[in-house]
């Protein structure tokens, strides 16, 4: 029988009551994204770089989670496990390696560790895709205006006045 202080529940709570490196970090070198603020589950993960041994690797990583508890204890986790890393061991990280420390997850849990996984690799994906140096996020008009090829090369902004109305 499984030890009570061990078990997913347990760990999942502590995790949860203690989250590590929570937060948006304003200079990330790349920012990931993965999820839908209209259907609920958002994950976004934040980058900072190194260069340790002639390697760029991971010195820093934070997220934001607007989701279930357990997306929140996953990255959490994910994010201490990311520090030191390089990005081709980054890269090699899949969601079952990120939430072995709150061992197996419920079917209906799974895509709690998906979607960690998800903005790791847009964050990496996104670090290969810099402009100057400095992360753009392309999915704001900001970012789009930054990088106009990300938008099919033109972007068009149209300016309406709102009617009045009685």
């Amino acid at each position: 029988m499984d030890n009570p202080d061990n078990s997913f529940e347990a760990k999942l709570q502590d995790a949860i009551a203690n989250p590590q490196n929570m937060g948006e970090m304003p200079d990330a070198d790349s920012i990931g994204t993965v999820g839908s603020a209209d259907c609920g589950d958002m994950l976004r993960m934040f980058l900072k770089f190194t260069e340790k041994d002639g390697k760029k690797v991971i010195d820093r990583a934070s997220f934001q989670s607007f989701g279930c508890q357990t997306a929140i204890a996953i990255a959490s986790m994910a994010t201490e496990m990311l520090k030191g890393k390089s990005v081709a061991d980054a890269q090699k990280l899949s969601a079952e390696e990120m939430t072995t420390e709150l061992g197996p997850l419920p079917p209906v849990k799974i895509h709690c560790g998906q979607m960690v996984e998800g903005a790791l690799r847009s964050a990496l994906s996104e670090e290969e895709n810099t402009k100057d140096g400095n992360a753009v996020d392309r999915n704001t008009l900001a970012g789009s205006m930054a990088n106009p090829q990300s938008a099919g090369g033109k972007i068009k902004i149209n300016i309406t006045q709102p009617e009045n109305t009685p």
